[in-house]
């Protein structure tokens, strides 16, 4: 189940973003654009997220030791374990083999 924006102009808005990032020919330029969208907390913020996912895909330890490990609270990786209930199967198996 996909989440909704506040308003369709949010929403639209989200949308022309994702495709301006799918134009990047390079993971360079892509951090250039991204450094002009996100702060520096939301940088942090996706970077830990990707982490507490890859170790949650990878399936390997308990979630109180990803979360001692990562230094974020059991309720961040609970919300990403959570949202990863959410993905399909499909999704899980693209990121598994593509995370590292």
């Amino acid at each position: 189940r996909r989440w909704r924006m506040h308003s369709n102009s949010g929403e639209e808005g989200w949308w022309q973003f994702l495709k301006l990032c799918l134009q990047h020919k390079t993971a360079e330029q892509l951090d250039e654009t991204l450094d002009l969208f996100l702060t520096l907390d939301e940088k942090e913020s996706i970077a830990t997220r990707y982490a507490i996912v890859h170790e949650l895909l990878l399936a390997q330890k308990p979630q109180r030791d990803i979360a001692s490990d990562l230094g974020v609270s059991i309720a961040k990786i609970t919300r990403g374990s959570n949202a990863l209930k959410r993905t399909s199967e499909k999704l899980k198996r693209f990121l598994s083999n593509r995370m590292n």
